[in-house]
């Protein structure tokens, strides 16, 4: 629950505020962008919603990995907000995990067997929405750093765990460890493509050719309305990512782009492609 103590002092007047355990993790800034800002290495309300009951500025709120956003007069919580629908069949988790450093994880319904990728806070309001659509078959981990809550939702749903062995670690109940940089298939129309770099067992997720989860090697940034990897937040190495992401465009197309952290975008897959390309050149020199 938000801390009324703790109130950052430079939210906008108004009914819904931002307290300052706020780590900056963006989730509230990508769901509610005309009322949530960038300041000072955290988030606040720049403006206050419209509609006191806007349902994104709630979804925020159930999102925020800290708990920091919340309504001065207590209001009641709306429920039934996550996960939330990008696509035909493919869903935002929301409950970002604070283990996680507040990452994006993501579910897919698939004939073959339900997916998600890393793992948001396991909470009951969570998990009986996701039991309805068919529960988990596979829980698909990106890298190290995005583990978060995967032991708890592979047991609730008796999934299959997969990770790369150089980031096993993390993940010591995985059932699935790939190893090296070849390409290993999931199920019928899901791959999954290691990509070291962030860190060295990085690996991304293509889904049918259309959607590319990517933790936090690859992202769309807004403002540039382009392609973009993390220069600062490179654990392994950025040649290294600058190739894998080079060999990622040779072998996959894709229309969405999926992160962890940082922005999701869709674009054509032949620009899409065309922009990958061009981001592992920038990249590599």
């Amino acid at each position: 629950m938000a801390r009324l103590d703790s109130v950052h002092p430079d939210n906008a007047p108004g009914e819904w505020f931002v307290d300052t355990r706020c780590i900056d993790c963006e989730a509230c800034r990508q769901l509610a962008p005309d009322v949530f800002v960038a300041h000072d290495g955290q988030s606040v309300v720049g403006s206050q919603p419209g509609d006191t009951d806007d349902l994104d500025v709630w979804r925020a709120s159930l999102a925020c990995p800290t708990q920091s956003i919340g309504t001065r007069t207590r209001r009641p919580r709306q429920h039934g907000l996550f996960p939330m629908e990008l696509d035909d069949g493919v869903y935002y988790c929301g409950f970002n995990s604070e283990d996680s450093f507040g990452a994006n994880a993501f579910f897919v319904t698939r004939p073959e067997g339900n997916l998600l990728v890393d793992s948001p806070r396991f909470t009951r309001e969570l998990a009986g929405p996701l039991a309805d659509l068919g529960g988990i078959a596979h829980v698909l981990l990106t890298h190290a750093d995005d583990v978060a809550d995967a032991d708890q939702w592979a047991d609730r749903f008796g999934a299959r765990v997969w990770i790369h062995a150089a980031d096993a670690h993390a993940a010591p109940y995985a059932t699935d460890v790939f190893d090296g940089e070849d390409a290993v298939d999931v199920q019928r129309g899901v791959v999954a493509f290691p990509v070291p770099g962030h860190t060295r067992g990085s690996a991304v997720f293509a889904v049918d050719e259309r959607y590319l989860f990517t933790g936090d090697s690859l992202y769309w940034n807004e403002a540039r309305h382009d392609l973009a990897a993390f220069r600062n937040a490179t654990w392994y190495s950025w040649s290294a990512q600058a190739a894998s992401l080079a060999r990622l465009a040779d072998a996959h197309r894709f229309e969405w782009v999926l992160p962890g952290h940082g922005g999701r975008g869709r674009r054509p897959s032949d620009e899409m492609h065309d922009r990958l390309v061009a981001l592992a050149r920038r990249m590599a020199s």
